[in-house]
């Protein structure tokens, strides 16, 4: 809806996609929105991003996503 920041894929094909980065200066298209971020697994014939709910104690209201990396370990 409001686009995404920054995307890293795993070896295994799963994607996780940062969206919602609002900064000085460039338009944001839904200002009240918190950032979030998307799972999306690309071995499936019809992939769709899905929204991973975050626990709970943050404080969503301030989450701001400027780019994602992953550890595999």
């Amino acid at each position: 809806e409001v686009g995404s920041e920054d995307i890293d894929i795993l070896p295994n094909g799963l994607a996780f996609i940062s969206s919602g980065l609002k900064y000085p200066g460039l338009k944001s298209f839904a200002p009240d929105k918190p950032g979030e971020i998307f799972l999306m697994d690309l071995n499936e014939d019809n992939p769709r991003a899905v929204e991973l709910r975050i626990s709970r104690g943050f404080d969503l209201a301030l989450f701001n996503p400027h780019g994602i990396s992953t550890y595999v370990d």
